[in-house]
Protein backbone atom coordinates (compact mmCIF):
# COMPACT_ATOMS: atom_id res chain seq x y z
CA UNK A 1 0.00 0.00 0.00
CA UNK A 2 1.22 3.48 -0.89
CA UNK A 3 0.17 6.98 0.10
CA UNK A 4 -1.94 8.44 -2.72
CA UNK A 5 -0.59 11.94 -3.22
CA UNK A 6 -1.63 14.91 -5.31
CA UNK A 7 0.55 17.98 -5.83
CA UNK A 8 -1.19 21.10 -7.10
CA UNK A 9 0.04 24.58 -7.89
CA UNK A 10 -2.04 27.72 -8.28
CA UNK A 11 -1.07 31.42 -8.32
CA UNK A 12 2.54 31.58 -7.13
CA UNK A 13 6.09 31.27 -8.41
CA UNK A 14 6.07 27.46 -7.94
CA UNK A 15 9.23 27.53 -5.84
CA UNK A 16 7.91 24.85 -3.48
CA UNK A 17 7.36 22.54 -6.45
CA UNK A 18 11.01 23.00 -7.39
CA UNK A 19 12.09 22.26 -3.81
CA UNK A 20 9.96 19.11 -3.85
CA UNK A 21 11.53 17.94 -7.12
CA UNK A 22 14.98 18.54 -5.64
CA UNK A 23 13.95 16.44 -2.63
CA UNK A 24 12.85 13.71 -5.04
CA UNK A 25 16.35 13.73 -6.55
CA UNK A 26 17.68 12.78 -3.12
CA UNK A 27 14.87 10.45 -1.98
CA UNK A 28 13.47 8.87 -5.13
CA UNK A 29 14.30 5.25 -4.29
CA UNK A 30 12.85 5.58 -0.79
CA UNK A 31 9.73 7.46 -1.89
CA UNK A 32 8.85 5.24 -4.85
CA UNK A 33 8.04 2.51 -2.31
CA UNK A 34 5.86 4.83 -0.22
CA UNK A 35 4.21 7.35 -2.51
CA UNK A 36 1.83 6.99 -5.43
CA UNK A 37 1.58 10.28 -7.32
CA UNK A 38 -1.96 10.25 -8.60
CA UNK A 39 -1.82 13.92 -9.61
CA UNK A 40 1.37 15.87 -10.31
CA UNK A 41 1.26 17.73 -13.63
CA UNK A 42 4.89 18.78 -13.34
CA UNK A 43 5.94 15.12 -13.43
CA UNK A 44 3.29 13.32 -15.46
CA UNK A 45 0.57 13.87 -18.03
CA UNK A 46 -1.92 11.19 -16.90
CA UNK A 47 -3.41 12.52 -13.66
CA UNK A 48 -6.37 11.67 -11.45
CA UNK A 49 -8.11 13.58 -8.67
CA UNK A 50 -9.77 10.43 -7.35
CA UNK A 51 -9.00 8.81 -4.01
CA UNK A 52 -6.23 11.11 -2.77
CA UNK A 53 -4.95 10.55 0.73
CA UNK A 54 -3.14 13.87 0.77
CA UNK A 55 -3.33 16.89 -1.51
CA UNK A 56 -0.37 19.24 -1.24
CA UNK A 57 -1.54 22.59 -2.61
CA UNK A 58 0.82 25.43 -3.44
CA UNK A 59 -0.28 28.96 -4.32
CA UNK A 60 -3.08 31.40 -3.67
CA UNK A 61 -6.45 31.38 -5.43
CA UNK A 62 -6.87 34.24 -7.88
CA UNK A 63 -9.63 33.24 -10.29
CA UNK A 64 -12.90 31.36 -10.35
CA UNK A 65 -11.49 28.35 -12.20
CA UNK A 66 -8.82 27.88 -9.52
CA UNK A 67 -11.49 28.23 -6.83
CA UNK A 68 -13.62 25.48 -8.39
CA UNK A 69 -10.60 23.21 -8.86
CA UNK A 70 -9.59 23.71 -5.23
CA UNK A 71 -13.09 22.72 -4.11
CA UNK A 72 -12.87 19.52 -6.22
CA UNK A 73 -9.48 18.72 -4.71
CA UNK A 74 -10.92 19.16 -1.20
CA UNK A 75 -13.80 16.81 -2.04
CA UNK A 76 -11.39 14.13 -3.24
CA UNK A 77 -8.73 14.09 -0.53
CA UNK A 78 -8.56 13.00 3.08
CA UNK A 79 -6.10 15.75 4.02
CA UNK A 80 -5.33 19.03 2.32
CA UNK A 81 -2.00 20.68 3.12
CA UNK A 82 -1.27 24.31 2.21
CA UNK A 83 2.27 24.57 0.88
CA UNK A 84 4.22 27.84 0.90
CA UNK A 85 3.37 31.41 1.85
CA UNK A 86 0.90 32.09 -0.95
CA UNK A 87 -1.24 29.06 -0.05
CA UNK A 88 -0.97 29.75 3.70
CA UNK A 89 -1.44 33.53 3.81
CA UNK A 90 -2.13 34.67 0.24
CA UNK A 91 1.07 36.74 0.16
CA UNK A 92 2.96 37.70 -1.90
CA UNK A 93 0.64 36.52 -4.71
CA UNK A 94 -2.12 38.75 -3.38
CA UNK A 95 -0.36 42.05 -4.05
CA UNK A 96 -3.23 43.35 -6.17
CA UNK A 97 -5.53 43.15 -3.14
CA UNK A 98 -3.71 46.24 -1.86
CA UNK A 99 -3.71 48.35 -5.02
CA UNK A 100 -5.21 51.82 -4.82
CA UNK A 101 -8.46 52.54 -6.65
CA UNK A 102 -6.72 54.12 -9.66
CA UNK A 103 -4.56 51.05 -10.21
CA UNK A 104 -7.50 48.69 -9.68
CA UNK A 105 -9.47 50.56 -12.33
CA UNK A 106 -6.48 50.42 -14.67
CA UNK A 107 -6.19 46.62 -14.48
CA UNK A 108 -9.91 45.78 -14.32
CA UNK A 109 -10.04 44.73 -17.99
CA UNK A 110 -7.35 42.11 -17.32
CA UNK A 111 -9.18 40.82 -14.26
CA UNK A 112 -12.38 40.56 -16.29
CA UNK A 113 -10.67 38.81 -19.21
CA UNK A 114 -9.29 36.06 -16.99
CA UNK A 115 -12.37 35.78 -14.75
CA UNK A 116 -10.34 36.76 -11.70
CA UNK A 117 -11.87 36.93 -8.26
CA UNK A 118 -12.13 40.31 -6.57
CA UNK A 119 -9.45 39.23 -4.07
CA UNK A 120 -6.57 36.78 -4.26
CA UNK A 121 -7.07 34.45 -1.30
CA UNK A 122 -5.22 31.88 0.78
CA UNK A 123 -6.66 28.37 0.56
CA UNK A 124 -8.32 28.54 3.99
CA UNK A 125 -10.62 31.35 2.82
CA UNK A 126 -12.22 28.84 0.43
CA UNK A 127 -11.85 25.31 1.85
CA UNK A 128 -10.88 23.53 5.05
CA UNK A 129 -7.11 23.21 5.29
CA UNK A 130 -5.80 20.40 7.50
CA UNK A 131 -2.18 21.48 7.77
CA UNK A 132 0.23 24.25 6.79
CA UNK A 133 3.84 24.23 5.63
CA UNK A 134 4.85 27.85 5.30
CA UNK A 135 7.81 29.58 3.71
CA UNK A 136 8.67 30.96 0.33
CA UNK A 137 9.70 28.40 -0.73
CA UNK A 138 8.29 25.90 1.74
CA UNK A 139 10.37 24.92 4.74
CA UNK A 140 12.09 21.76 3.50
CA UNK A 141 12.72 20.26 6.96
CA UNK A 142 9.13 20.88 8.05
CA UNK A 143 7.86 19.29 4.84
CA UNK A 144 9.94 16.15 5.43
CA UNK A 145 8.76 15.97 9.04
CA UNK A 146 5.11 16.30 7.97
CA UNK A 147 5.46 13.78 5.14
CA UNK A 148 6.94 11.24 7.56
CA UNK A 149 4.06 11.99 9.94
CA UNK A 150 1.52 11.25 7.18
CA UNK A 151 3.27 8.03 6.15
CA UNK A 152 2.90 6.84 9.76
CA UNK A 153 -0.64 8.19 10.15
CA UNK A 154 -1.84 6.39 7.02
CA UNK A 155 0.08 3.26 8.09
CA UNK A 156 2.20 3.04 4.97
CA UNK A 157 4.79 0.31 5.33
CA UNK A 158 8.05 0.50 3.41
CA UNK A 159 7.83 -2.41 0.96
Amino acid sequence: MKLNVGWFSFTCCEDSTIVFIELMNERYFEWRKLLNFKYFRTLKSNNSLNDLDIAFVEGAISNKKEEETLKKIRENCKKLVAIGSCACTGSPANQRNFFDQVTKKEIQFILDRFDNRELVSPLSDIVKVDDYISGCPMDEKLFLTKLNQYVKEFEIVNA
